[in-house]
């Protein structure tokens, strides 16, 4: 399969919803991953990504504006041990728990399905880095109703071990606008992913929709340390 430029995907795509990258660097030093989220209502764009602990939240930019925080307001990633969760929801709860009483990535999505806002039945998308003693796997995770029928789930699982330098995936909740949102096909897409973490934070945010960008989460884990390094950029700005 030939790399995408990830730059080329999103500008393509006025509305990929909410993404998920993990790859490797292009030096080969780093796991990386990148979540953004964007949003087409008020609801939806007043939102912000704050740390919390050794991961993030999203929080309400204006507490008054807020109206329904049930989809919106979640932790996109935790870290558990040497491994971080990256997921569009509270599912990162799921895997979290899951994953600390010894459930695999896969058996601790079995509770859980695509989201309960029809018509658009938006789907679950989830990954997880492994990063230790020098290795590096990952593993990506879409659940999606069947064709927009409510009482049906699909449930596909990618893994990646030992990925290339330079190499990674990308999938994100939506193929594009419209009404209903038509939900992501196929594998996650192949990717370049770049060696500067500040180089690949802002060519994802350049390359998403002005007006429906919302938040940036990147973070770079040093492959043979685990130490990382992360970068948030908000849209909605105190």
């Amino acid at each position: 399969m030939k790399s995408r430029q990830i730059a080329e995907e999103l500008k393509g795509n006025t509305y990929p919803g909410r993404g998920i990258i993990i790859g490797r660097s292009a030096d080969g030093a780093y796991a990386v991953t990148a979540y953004f989220i964007m949003g087409r209502s008020e609801n939806s764009r007043n939102r912000i990504f704050a740390e919390e602990g050794s991961g993030i939240r999203t929080q309400a930019f204006d507490e008054s504006r807020l109206t329904d925080p049930s989809l919106i307001i979640y932790a996109p990633v935790r870290v558990l041990g040497n491994k971080t969760i990256v997921t569009n929801g509270d599912q990162t709860d799921t895997i979290y728990e899951g994953m600390d009483r010894q459930l695999t990535f896969e058996q601790s999505l079995r509770s859980r399905s695509f989201e309960p806002d029809a018509p658009n039945y938006t789907p679950r998308i989830s990954g997880i880095l492994h990063v230790g003693d020098g290795m590096f796997n990952y593993a990506m995770s879409i659940l999606k109703s069947n064709n927009g029928r409510p009482d049906s789930c699909r449930r596909y699982t990618f893994a990646y071990e030992n990925p290339a330098a330079g190499e990674g995936h990308f999938i994100h909740t939506y193929m594009g606008d419209g009404n209903p949102l038509p939900s992501f096909e196929g594998e996650p897409k192949q990717v370049v992913m770049d060696q500067d973490i500040d180089g690949f934070t802002n060519l994802i945010w350049d390359s998403l929709h002005e007006d429906n960008k919302v938040s940036l989460f990147v973070r770079y884990i040093d492959i043979k340390t685990g130490n990382y390094e992360s970068r948030i950029i908000n849209k909605n700005k105190g």
